[in-house]
């Protein structure tokens, strides 16, 4: 029974119609973008731009983000039946899904990020992977900075309604109808590394930066069952 669902849900129709009603969802959504010309001015300036955000917060920037698909942008999603749903969407979005994550398939994707960062100019990076821990920086957004010579630009979700899935990331879901606000900081240029200690210290800045922005008090809020 669990193969059939896992072969229906990798079907073109069945990412169709999740993409459909994705959409139709995402529309009742009164969204506001914060500080995005700065780094799309510079991304229009021939620069390369990682938008990076937490894993409990990507799902609110589908809409928003389906106007980047000029820039046929790339988006590092993991190896798994998860993910195999996730690269659908992804790419009825305009986003070329880089499959790979730190726990499978890692040095694969990771290459390939570079390839089409370098080319594309613009991708898409979750800062604490797939699985976690919530609000740790994995490794993969310093490296692959470096490698692209590309900005890191975070960004982050507030939202005045919403509901949080009971998660190891506290997954959020805006309400239909919900107020979402997508903040872009400021874009970030990391210097060349000479030694391990160096790289390690960048990770732990860029972890400081964005943790105030992880949802982290969702106690007075209405949670969801686990997927």
């Amino acid at each position: 029974m669990r193969s059939l669902f896992e072969r229906i849900v990798k079907t073109n129709t069945f990412i169709c119609l999740l993409f459909w009603v994705v959409n139709l969802y995402s529309l009742t959504l009164r969204i506001r973008l914060e500080n995005e010309d700065a780094w799309l001015i510079r991304l229009n300036g021939g620069e390369r731009v990682l938008l990076c955000t937490w894993h409990q917060q990507f799902f609110a920037a589908i809409r928003p983000f389906r106007h980047y698909r000029q820039f046929n942008p790339a988006l590092m999603i993991s190896k798994s039946a998860d993910g195999d749903i996730v690269a659908g969407v992804a790419g009825k979005c305009g986003w070329q899904a880089v499959r790979g994550s730190s726990t499978r398939g890692g040095k694969e994707g990771l290459r390939s990020m570079i390839e089409q960062l370098k080319k594309s100019g613009l991708a898409a990076h979750i800062v604490d992977g797939p699985r976690g821990p919530a609000g740790e920086v994995k490794a993969g957004v310093i490296q692959l900075a470096h490698s692209a010579d590309a900005l890191i630009v975070p960004f982050y979700v507030s939202v005045d309604r919403a509901w949080y899935f009971n998660s190891w990331d506290r997954f959020l879901l805006p309400k239909p109808f919900a107020t979402v606000i997508l903040s872009f900081g400021d874009a970030i240029k990391l210097p060349p590394v000479n030694d391990r200690n160096m790289f390690e210290s960048q990770k732990s800045d860029l972890e400081k930066t964005m943790l105030p922005f992880l949802h982290r008090n969702t106690s007075m809020r209405q949670y969801l069952p686990s997927a």
